[in-house]
């Protein structure tokens, strides 16, 4: 697997591209926001309630909107000025803390007020997804587009680590002041995307018919490079995936308490963060279908590390390489889809993207789970890592093309319109 090399030329700092830098700035408050308010949403709905079944219903009205309002999100990312989309969808999510905080302040909230309200801001943030995330490419050069696609996904981790730590100890003073301070952030991520000047074409007005809704599905079926990393995804977290059974892990096999389970939920982060700031630095060069082979196959082997470890510092070990593979594959992944799809039709495939990532993520858990009914935890984490494994090997054969890729950016310009030849 070709290592990724420092760029000598200055010219490809991130720092030197203030749009990008602004950027980040409004992903990581907009994140931390985020990571708050879901702290305090399921410790206020606990304490209302009591009862567990309302958790699940907090994820049930964010799951929703993500899958059924992705391809129409997709479509408007390709029909309108894509930070415009991005700013009304945080000015929404912004009044919705903002009402959050003012009803609980005022002693006024109940459990089915905090669910509409996060019902709109799911809303709001499956319009916004696919935007935001087609952006990028027009902030920086298409060159270090990897380095911008790891440093944005830094911003993400930092706030999957610290958010809900930091939305924790605010609780301590009570919901209201978490609400307050997650809206702020969201007022800083508003300005600064309203300040946002960056080139965009002007995109082609199409009516939403089926035919333009579905035209990301249709894109990513006939580019085989783009299929290919999209369903290895899919698949390496469908099979791979062993957090929803990290309580098991902790209490039943590794005999830690809370305080273990908090590493181990951790760990992953951590890892994916470290790596992401290492190739925010360093470009992929070389290889890069291999690497993404590679690294989707690091992630099964961590994953069958973790399975057979009865050290938690093993243990920790495992989860925190699985995120740093699982890093590596997301930088190749999004850039790739990124640089092989036409700027007009990025929203679509993004959405199309988005939704591949949700659905694995969410049925990723209840395989897990279900697994773990049948041959407990301990076997169940096996046959996925040995899953990720079978799949790497398999979309090898598959995808010859992917494997034989050595660059992110395709040298033909003719193929970023007609797929790469050689997948077929």
């Amino acid at each position: 697997m070709a290592a990724p090399a420092a760029s000598p030329d200055p010219t490809h700092s991130l720092l030197r591209h203030p749009a990008f830098v602004q950027f980040w700035f409004a992903r990581i408050a907009s994140g931390f926001g985020f990571q708050m308010l879901s702290v305090a949403v399921g410790w206020q709905i606990y304490a209302i309630t009591g009862r567990a079944l309302d958790l699940g219903l907090i994820g049930l009205v964010q799951f929703f909107p993500s899958v059924l309002l992705a391809l129409p999100a997709g479509h408007m990312a390709d029909q309108f000025e894509r930070r415009r989309v991005v700013l009304y969808g945080q000015i929404v999510e912004l009044l919705a803390v903002a009402l959050l905080a003012a009803l609980t302040l005022l002693g006024a909230v109940h459990e089915l007020g905090i669910l509409l309200l996060v019902f709109a801001i799911s809303t709001a943030k499956a319009f916004e997804s696919p935007s935001m995330q087609s952006m990028l490419p027009a902030l920086v050069p298409a060159e270090i587009l990897p380095r911008a696609v790891a440093s944005s996904g830094s911003a993400f981790q930092a706030a999957m680590i610290l958010g809900p730590a930091v939305g924790g100890v605010l609780y301590v003073a009570g919901p209201g002041v978490v609400y307050l301070s997650a809206a702020a952030l969201y007022l800083v991520a508003t300005v600064l995307v309203a300040r946002l000047r960056y080139e965009q074409a002007q995109p082609k007005r199409e009516p939403a018919t089926l035919k333009t809704l579905f035209a990301g599905v249709h894109f990513i079926r006939e580019r085989k490079d783009i299929l290919g990393v999209i369903s290895l995804d899919l698949f390496a977290v469908l099979l791979g995936g062993a957090t929803a059974l990290l309580p098991i892990f902790a209490r039943d096999i590794l005999h830690t308490g809370p305080w273990g389970l908090g590493i181990l939920r951790a760990a992953p982060a951590v890892g994916a963060l470290l790596m992401s700031l290492w190739l925010s630095r360093h470009d992929l060069q070389r290889r890069v279908g291999m690497v993404m082979f590679g690294s989707v196959a690091g992630f099964g082997a961590a994953t069958l590390v973790f399975a057979v470890s009865s050290s938690l510092w093993l243990s920790v070990a495992a989860l925190f390489a699985a995120g740093a593979f699982d890093m590596v594959s997301m930088v190749i992944r999004g850039s790739l889809v990124q640089l092989d799809t036409p700027d007009a039709m990025r929203g679509r495939v993004n959405a199309v993207n988005g939704i591949f990532i949700n659905t694995s993520n969410q049925l990723g858990e209840f395989e897990s789970g279900l697994l773990a009914a049948w041959l407990g935890a301990v076997g169940a984490t096996v046959v996925g890592g040995l899953g990720t494994l079978a799949v790497v090997g398999l979309w090898m054969l598959l995808f010859p093309g992917l494997r034989r890729r050595q660059r992110l950016q395709l040298e033909d310009p003719a193929n970023e319109a007609l797929g790469t030849a050689e997948s077929v």
